[in-house]
């Protein structure tokens, strides 16, 4: 579900620079055409149910509950046994001092990691270098030369890109694991970025190397995309305690969207400092950075019920070597 909302986020690029490219349309419609889909998510959040753990948690409603349970889960599922664990939980909570709940319950140490890992996951989302191709890819290539109506229609393949590798991420990432997916595809789109920035640096970065700079860009999108992307919101729902999760996923939101205005703020003034290869390759370190934070501390999460994340975190027992044992 929460890679539904990823793949709308696709979908949105991939109309957006559409719309922009043929320019069919005045940026005014453009912009108010945006009330459409959120009508419809309106609607359809109308016919959204509880979540069964609020629905246990805050108001004791466990029938109500199990109605949920056995609409979501698939026939055969052992709903009771599910029930039994969210309502343990529920008294321990109620035993649970305020202080460990919401905001002041950040400050715990069992769940820092949890924090640590969330937040970084967000922060290289960003870092990844994915906003700095979307935002900007049209403009960086005019500035090297490029005709504007040519680098509108790459944006309109790297958006294409983008959204299909969202459909494969989607259909993939429980059977694959998401530590194990995002360590696979986190150096393709390194590599993505080092050749770009390589091809810019030694001066083939114009209208004479469309192939390589355009294959370079695709690359980067199709590992990007279909692995480091995925996780940025899809840990946030995951892998925070109850007692702390929306404090925990406000933190998380806001550390993405923070990094994400960082480098819409900073990018061309970078680009003005260094040159555009240079930025790239800087980038690129960030991806080779992520790989190395992936692999030390997020662990497989693929698989795992919310109680079981929290009951390895109350043990201190978050490394990914710890989730492999058990």
């Amino acid at each position: 579900l929460v890679l539904c909302f990823q793949l709308a986020i696709g979908a949105g690029i991939v109309i957006a620079t559409i719309v922009g490219a043929s320019e069919a349309v005045s940026w005014r419609v453009a912009i108010g055409a945006a009330a459409a889909p959120a009508l419809l998510m309106l609607l359809g959040q109308l016919r959204l149910p509880e979540s069964p753990r609020w629905l246990i948690l805050r108001h004791g409603r466990k029938d109500r509950a199990r109605e949920v349970l056995e609409e979501l889960r698939p026939e055969g599922h052992d709903v009771a046994a599910e029930l039994d664990e969210i309502a343990g939980l529920a008294r321990q909570q109620e035993d649970t001092d305020r202080a460990e709940r919401g905001w002041r319950g950040l400050r715990q140490p069992w769940v820092r990691p949890a924090l640590i890992v969330g937040c970084g996951i967000a922060a290289f989302t960003q870092l990844s270098g994915i906003e700095m191709i979307i935002y900007y890819a049209p403009t960086i290539l005019t500035d090297n030369g490029f005709p504007q109506a040519d680098a509108l229609r790459i944006s309109v393949a790297l958006g294409v890109v983008y959204l299909v590798m969202m459909i494969v991420g989607l259909w993939v990432v429980d059977k694959v694991g998401r530590r194990r997916l995002t360590l696979v595809m986190v150096p393709g789109a390194a590599l993505g970025l080092f050749a770009l920035g390589a091809l810019y640096v030694t001066g083939h970065g114009t209208r004479a190397y469309v192939p390589a700079i355009v294959g370079c860009l695709l690359a980067f999108m199709f590992f990007n995309a279909g692995g480091l992307q995925l996780m940025g919101w899809l840990t946030g729902s995951e892998i925070h305690p109850l007692s702390v999760r929306s404090a925990a996923t406000s933190v998380q939101s806001a550390t993405l969207w923070s990094t994400n205005l960082l480098i819409t703020l900073t990018l061309l003034t970078m680009i003005n400092a260094f040159g555009v290869g240079q930025v790239f390759w800087i980038y690129a370190l960030f991806n080779v950075a992520a790989w190395l934070f992936v692999w030390r501390r997020m662990p497989e999460l693929t698989g795992r019920s919310l109680e079981d994340i929290e009951r390895h975190l109350k043990e201190r027992k978050f490394r990914p070597r710890d989730f492999a044992r058990s």
